[in-house]
């Protein structure tokens, strides 16, 4: 199969999400507290299927993944490795981590979470948690404990464009007034720590997992650094965001006609914006803000034209 296989998102309520899902990407959201498009997701809490026009129309994610093993590069891992999201905050997200590999599967019986963000917009002042500042797990407990918030907790103000490297571990949260686009590891395992004393509509506190926090937060809070590469072509910018073990992921502004090369298996995309094409053999496809599709490893190359913000995503080396 030689074409894109464009995916239903998957629409999720969220007790601080908004309406911008509907009001920016024209999705038919369930409510006015929808926080998070689950775009290409195999996990089962928010399973996509295959659109219409495709050989495998309906299919979900999970089962295209297990029985058309050569669209995907006959992949080693057993489950689809990735899951994009976009997510409107409307309010602030609580404070969370999240674990590794080796105590999610202990803990929780799925893998752990390491993510990445890309600021598709935030409001004038908009911030982020990005961190702590305990030197020590016990001084880490010791704030958390006393609920000394202020003190250790790192907030970074964000603008449109900025990028954030999210390993598991790290402490963080998004703030009110931001919207991301996530590539993350397919695992929903979250651990809240804070969530600022709010209550859901029924007058409950949601749960916290203030333990699991304390076991699985990098101490002291580190990010190795990562470099981002751009490539120009024509009008058109390939902007290499970061390549690590779980992905690779990359911004693309495509403002001139684009020839791209598979470079590891098989390619996530989403259009944040825009409108163009994308060019298979000889066959063509239209796209626009708010689709998101996967490009197939019985695809070698495409060509992209029109004015299209894009972020894709490839498999990391822990994934093929």
């Amino acid at each position: 199969m030689k074409q894109p296989i464009f995916m239903t998102p998957v629409l999720q309520e969220k007790i601080w999400g908004g309406t911008k899902l509907r009001d920016i990407y024209h999705y038919d959201i369930p409510s006015d507290k929808t926080g998070e498009c689950w775009a290409i997701s195999a996990h089962p809490n928010g399973m996509g299927h295959v659109l219409p026009e495709n050989e495998f129309s309906g299919e979900s994610l999970a089962d295209l993944f297990t029985n058309q093993p050569e669209l995907f590069g006959n992949p080693q891992v057993d489950v689809f490795p990735l899951l994009t999201k976009i997510i409107d905050a409307a309010d602030d997200l609580s404070v969370q981590v999240h674990p590794d590999d080796a105590y999610g599967l202990e803990h929780e019986g799925e893998l752990g979470k390491t993510e990445c963000w890309y600021v598709i917009d935030a409001d004038p002042g908009a911030k982020i948690v990005y961190g702590h500042t305990a030197k020590t797990r016990e001084e880490l407990a010791e704030r958390i404990h006393k609920g000394e918030w202020t003190e250790l907790l790192e907030e970074v103000e964000v603008k449109a464009g900025d990028f954030f490297f999210v390993p598991s571990g790290t402490m963080h949260a998004i703030g009110a007034g931001v919207t991301i686009l996530e590539t993350q590891q397919s695992s929903d395992t979250t651990y809240r720590v804070y969530d600022y004393d709010r209550k859901d509509d029924q007058g409950n506190e949601r749960e916290l997992h203030i333990q699991q926090s304390i076991d699985v937060t990098t101490v002291p809070h580190h990010i190795a650094p990562f470099d981002q590469k751009v490539e120009k072509i024509g009008e058109s910018e390939l902007i290499t965001l970061i390549e690590s073990d779980y992905f690779n992921v990359f911004h693309w502004l495509i403002n001139s006609p684009v020839k791209l090369n598979q470079v590891n298996k098989y390619t996530l995309v989403s259009v944040l914006e825009g409108e163009g094409t994308i060019m298979i053999d000889e066959n063509e496809w239209p796209l626009a803000k708010g689709q998101h599709f996967i490009i197939p490893a019985t695809v070698s190359t495409w060509k992209l034209s029109g004015n299209l913000d894009i972020i894709a995503s490839t498999p990391g080396v822990k994934n093929n």
